[in-house]
């Protein structure tokens, strides 16, 4: 299993190896759904709160994302939005 960290700055996949943006995990690794939010950074917080499995993170990243597009934004769209599904895999590659 993946860390937080980790899945939160998962770039894709090669196989089952994870590839991390090794850059975005060195500056931003530790903040929380909130802090990712209150920098723009919509896509690691929503995989942020899939990792937490928090439904009040998912909805604010949802509620965040909408005021800003101008368009309410459905939970269950949230995936293929950001590209963002918990996957098993075992290793992880750094960039």
């Amino acid at each position: 299993m993946l860390s937080r960290d980790d899945f939160i700055f998962t770039i894709g996949y090669d196989g089952p190896i994870a590839v991390i943006d090794g850059q975005a995990k060195r500056r931003y690794s530790g903040l929380s759904t909130q802090a990712l939010l209150d920098k723009g950074m919509f896509r690691a917080a929503y995989s942020s709160a899939v990792y937490s499995k928090n439904q009040e993170e998912l909805r604010l990243v949802a509620d965040s994302y909408g005021r800003l597009s101008g368009n309410p934004v459905n939970l269950s769209t949230m995936d293929r939005l950001f590209g963002v599904f918990p996957v098993e895999v075992k290793r992880s590659m750094v960039l």
